[in-house]
């Protein structure tokens, strides 16, 4: 299966499969649009049949820079520029904003950005760094998207949990005024810092859930289930990812500092979900990994839910 990757950059380190240009350091949005090579308009292209008759109601998104098709929609859908991603995203965090990582996917039906918020936050005094990642689509399939993922500075893994009563995503669909809706949107930088909040919330209480040998293989047992109908392959992927957590919990440097927790476990889990490697390297694993960031990990969330209830 080839890689999506259409065009992307990233700041230092090597981008999927090799492929970008590779900065020192975060640009700004003017410089990103550029060095992901995303400084391309769409534009909407009437249908015809192969008799000349237009085909009403229908459109052809293309791309200015080549002509290249990237998808069919209706009269109510409403183009969103990538410079206008990027604008949103400057005006949203303000001056100070830094794109880490920005691209396309699927020949630029897919654009995505990701910006580090100015703001470093505590997490049981460890640092954390609070990225927005924004995502949009030109072929019609999804809605304009911005969400938190918080990641822990000391080993860059994802802590992009599900929280009661704080919302991490907000999204918007391509019809009517997306201008006015990304106008509403800033209350989206009130809906990140309450989730920052309710970040450092959650693990405060997380902490408070007391971990032992007994309970630890009890929980794990728990997060990752074996079932007696699981073909042999299942039950012995699903056993690796359990050791692997329960390594990364006894055994990683970073992590035998810390008290023996649900906070501790929770960083054990986000450890395997963002580094193990999959059991089958297909050529677009990093990309699924990169969707996992922007969509939550369930296995992350059910951890997470499992100890508070303990």
């Amino acid at each position: 299966m080839p890689a999506m990757i259409d065009t992307m950059f990233s700041v230092r380190e090597t981008p999927w499969h090799g492929q970008g240009t590779i900065v020192k350091e975060a640009p700004t949005s003017e410089e990103a649009i550029r060095l992901a090579q995303i400084d391309w308009k769409v534009e909407q292209k009437p249908i015809f049949l192969e008799d000349g008759t237009q085909i009403k109601g229908s459109w052809a998104n293309v791309r200015s820079s080549d002509g290249k098709p990237l998808g069919i929609v209706g009269d109510r859908y409403k183009i969103v520029q990538n410079t206008e991603a990027f604008a949103f995203t400057d005006a949203l965090l303000g001056e100070g904003v830094r794109y880490e990582t920005a691209g396309s996917l699927k020949d630029g039906k897919i654009i995505w950005l990701l910006a580090r918020m100015p703001q470093t936050i505590k997490v049981l005094g460890e640092d954390v760094d609070p990225y927005m990642v924004f995502t949009n689509t030109h072929d019609g399939s999804g809605a304009v998207r911005v969400c938190m993922t918080p990641v822990r500075v000391v080993c860059f893994n994802t802590l992009n949990m599900a929280i009661n009563g704080a919302k991490r995503m907000w999204s918007a669909r391509h019809t009517g005024s997306i201008a006015n809706k990304l106008d509403d949107a800033i209350e989206t930088l009130e809906l990140a810092n309450r989730y920052l909040e309710a970040t450092q919330e959650t693990f405060e209480q997380l902490y408070k859930v007391k971990i032992n040998d007994s309970n630890l293989i009890q929980f794990v047992n728990n997060i990752i289930p074996i079932a007696d109908d699981m073909a042999d392959r299942q039950k012995n992927n699903q056993q690796a990812i359990r050791d692997d957590i329960i390594f990364r919990y006894t055994e990683a440097p970073d992590l035998r500092v810390l008290d023996k927790t649900g906070a501790r476990l929770v960083q054990a889990v986000a450890d395997t979900t963002s580094h193990m490697e999959p059991f089958r390297m297909t050529a677009n694993y990093k990309e699924n990994r990169f969707k996992k960031a922007i969509d939550g990990n369930d296995i992350l969330d059910k951890t997470v839910q499992m100890l508070l209830a303990a």
